[in-house]
């Protein structure tokens, strides 16, 4: 069974419920699996296949999620591309994983024009707009040859989703998930939100994400549930839909949550319809679930990674209040260990890496399979994030393994910051850090040693990443030092430079 037969039982069963509201548009469930088999036929005629792979650039809209479900209908891969990021780096990823077909948004369609000759053979579709040389969304379903019949042969096994994430080195891994991956994790969903088809949910996340698509978008779909989809993430836009569209559920991350609550409407706006805000990040700061439980809503955490489709742990409405700062416990079908660096089990209270075992773990790196030896371990996920266990089972992660930074909810990789700094004549050394930040949780700080006679300035150095990386990824600040501390061996001692900037004037 492939998971496109969600959306055909409810066609089926509720053909006339809202399956998703878009703007000023619904599609009933009998229209989105309509749209999802005009979709599938239309992968099909342009060669897409078991396999083979489809891409989408843009924001989040239904047929987004009908190119989805449409690769699950056919066996085949969808790959989500980050709308946030540079066409240098869409290329990257592009040159990885060739899709048959690339459908972009109109907003993007120059960045993608600039890196196309670079790419293989692809059909072009425009959603949104006509452009030369592109085959406009309407006619590309147009051009689809009957309907498509489900393969009986695709099963739990048969990859499904690709999402890219940088490494320690800089280069994007592609993440691959199975549709009995995604299944298993919208079992842990419905778990974790007590999920009904009564239930109302409100995305505003990106869909790019694994986070903003899987933790409660694919799984209310599975569930029958009537989707409040947002292109983009607007604080007015999603504190009216939730008094408007009566929204039960909601995911946020911690800076989707300040922006509300700087908001004017945070205070009167009817959130009494809500049954619980989820947020998808590791550490929480204390005064925003305080904000929220203040207005009389309970915030649950939600942990996992790429890696973990991403549902790995979480709290339950009933525990919100009084495990206020734990992640929760061991998704229904997860399990969960702390470990040392002798990887034997430590006991509840002591910090160590966290590791996970579950039908929800990714099926490995996209033709990486050193990349995947070494983050799996006998069938169990290496996090390389660290945390403590009570004696409850509930984890409370402390802290981060690996040098990844956290901004916004967005993931940034010192290396492939510190990869474009390297490659400026002014620099001699430099290195890349996080620094705690009252709005963002943390900012990449660049600490920059100039070369002997050079002067460069700080807005000079920030300028290297101008359409080079995303903008979220780009250094907040830039430290200027006289040389790095180093190990004997000549390495970087990071956590000095951490203490370094922690206590440096702020720009």
């Amino acid at each position: 069974m492939d998971i496109s037969e969600w959306i055909g039982r409810h066609a089926a069963a509720t053909p006339a419920k809202t399956a998703i509201r878009y703007g000023g548009r619904d599609l009933s469930y009998r229209d989105f699996a309509d749209l999802i088999g005009r979709t599938a036929a239309a992968l099909a005629a342009a060669g897409v296949r078991r396999g083979s792979c489809a891409a989408f650039l843009g924001h989040n809209s239904p047929e987004m999620l009908a190119l989805f479900f449409a690769c699950a209908r056919l066996g085949a891969l969808f790959m989500p591309l980050n709308w946030r990021l540079a066409g240098p780096e869409h290329r990257q990823m592009l040159d990885d994983c060739p899709p048959g077909v690339l459908v972009v948004e109109a907003p993007f369609l120059d960045q993608t024009d600039t890196c196309r000759k670079e790419l293989g053979a692809m059909k072009l579709v425009s959603l949104g707009s006509s452009a030369a040389d592109w085959q406009p969304w309407d006619e590309f379903l147009d051009s689809g040859h009957g309907s498509v019949a489900h393969d009986l042969s695709i099963d739990p096994n048969t990859p499904l989703l690709i999402c890219y994430t940088s490494g320690a080195t800089g280069k994007p891994k592609g993440v691959v998930l199975t549709q009995g991956a995604i299944d298993c994790n919208a079992d842990n969903s419905v778990d974790m939100h007590a999920m009904t088809p009564d239930d109302r949910v409100l995305t505003i996340l990106p869909m790019f994400h694994v986070g903003g698509l899987n933790i409660q978008t694919t799984p209310a779909l599975r569930t029958g549930c009537t989707l409040v989809l947002h292109p983009r993430f607007d604080p007015e836009a999603a504190l009216d839909a939730i008094a408007r569209e009566r929204i039960t559920l909601v995911l946020t991350v911690p800076a989707v949550v300040d922006m509300m609550i700087a908001s004017p409407r945070w205070s009167s706006t009817d959130f009494s319809s809500l049954r619980m805000m989820s947020i998808g990040s590791s550490i929480v700061p204390l005064r925003m679930i305080e904000a929220v439980h203040t207005r009389g809503v309970p915030m649950t955490q939600v942990y996992g990674a790429t890696e973990t489709c991403p549902i790995a742990a979480y709290l339950k409405r009933d525990e919100a209040q009084r495990k206020v700062g734990s992640t929760g416990r061991a998704a229904l079908h997860c399990r969960l260990r702390i470990v040392g660096p002798d990887d034997a089990d430590l006991p509840a209270g002591e910090a160590g890496e966290i590791v996970v075992q579950g039908r929800n773990l990714f099926a490995g790196y996209w033709r990486n399979p050193e990349a995947t030896a070494a983050a799996m371990d006998k069938g169990w996920y290496r996090t390389g994030d660290m945390g403590w266990v009570d004696d409850k089972g509930f984890l409370t992660v402390v802290g981060r393994k690996k040098e990844m930074i956290i901004s916004g909810g967005e993931n940034i990789y010192p290396a492939e910051l510190e990869n474009v700094l390297m490659q400026c004549e002014d620099i001699a050394e430099a290195a890349v850090v996080g620094r705690s930040d009252a709005r963002w949780g943390e900012i990449a700080v660049a600490v920059v040693v100039p070369k002997s006679g050079r002067q460069p300035s700080a807005g000079d150095i920030l300028k290297l990443f101008d359409g080079r990386l995303a903008r979220y990824k780009h250094p907040k600040d830039v430290l200027f030092v006289g040389e790095l501390p180093k190990t004997a061996l000549g390495k970087i001692r990071k956590e000095e430079l951490r203490q370094l900037v922690r206590h440096a004037p702020v720009a």
